[in-house]
């Protein structure tokens, strides 16, 4: 890479990079568990990232058939393939390659995402986010946000960003989900490139490459983090990235820390072990 001026002081580096563990879930979908995972159990308030991604429809057909879910957020974005989604209230969606869904499980939901195709690609992000306890019990909801109403603009470095959550430059993006105040920003990088991101100075962030090699960090303290590693980010400011001699790709994604206690049983995430025996009696007795 040329040189380039250095960065601000303020400028977040990677303080631990963390590569992906192949598992399943659901009625057997293979995915790559990113954090939720030993070497990277949560980085408050983000509980669990997903990536999954396969063209065998083997490994994605069966889905994820109803299940239930308490105390958090879930976050669907989806770059390929369709999915469907409905749940125990009568709700029904379609997720389609660019769109996504965020979805406010609060007191509790049942719900289902099954493929809507049966070959071709499939290939998304699935984030967990916790809610703090006073919004734990809220009522739950969807915000389906299809790929036109996501913001995208092409910056003077040539890099592409789309605004999922919070803001770049004088874009905001379209989810509304006040109690973390989330960033959720895709971004594209020609080779040679280079990328100022605002990230809020008080937000726990991280970086996750999904195509290329990207170097994170201020300029003479720039990490590589490559394709399919997680890169958590440290406090600070804005976070610079830049692409070599290929392209690269990668999510930015940020939210301010909770600091409460968690408890988690499976699709439960509560602050105390009480209230995830009362989370499960409650799915038990179809109270959800």
């Amino acid at each position: 890479m040329s040189a380039v001026p250095s960065s601000p002081p303020s400028d977040r580096r990677v303080l631990q990079l963390v590569r992906g563990q192949p598992t399943s879930d659901g009625a057997g979908v293979k995915l790559n568990r990113v954090i939720g995972q030993r070497a990277l159990e949560m980085l408050d308030p983000f509980l669990m990232l997903d990536e999954f991604r396969s063209d065998q429809a083997g490994d994605y057909l069966a889905g994820f058939p109803n299940h239930p879910h308490r105390g958090f957020e879930t976050v669907t974005y989806m770059l390929a393939g369709r999915m469907r989604h409905g749940d125990n209230q009568g709700n029904s969606g379609l997720l389609t390659p660019g769109s996504v869904q965020w979805m406010t499980a609060g007191r509790g939901i049942v719900h289902s995402e099954m493929p809507e195709q049966e070959d071709g690609l499939m290939w998304g992000f699935q984030l967990w986010v916790n809610l703090p306890a006073a919004d734990k019990m809220t009522a739950p909801r969807y915000q389906d946000i299809a790929p036109e109403r996501i913001p995208q603009r092409t910056t003077a470095s040539g890099a592409q960003v789309r605004v999922i959550a919070g803001r770049f430059e004088d874009l905001q993006g379209p989810v509304d989900a006040a109690a973390t105040a989330p960033v959720y920003l895709d971004v594209a990088l020609p080779a040679g490139s280079r990328q100022s991101l605002p990230v809020p100075a008080g937000h726990n962030a991280f970086v996750y490459v999904f195509e290329g090699e990207v170097a994170v960090g201020p300029d003479g303290a720039a990490q590589p983090v490559a394709r399919g590693e997680l890169g958590v980010l440290g406090r600070g400011g804005d976070v610079t990235v830049a692409a070599g001699a290929q392209p690269g790709r990668l999510i930015l994604v940020a939210g301010r820390p909770l600091g409460e206690p968690v408890a988690k049983y499976g699709p439960f995430v509560m602050n105390t072990q009480d209230e995830i025996v009362a989370a499960i009696r409650d799915f038990q007795a179809g109270r959800f």
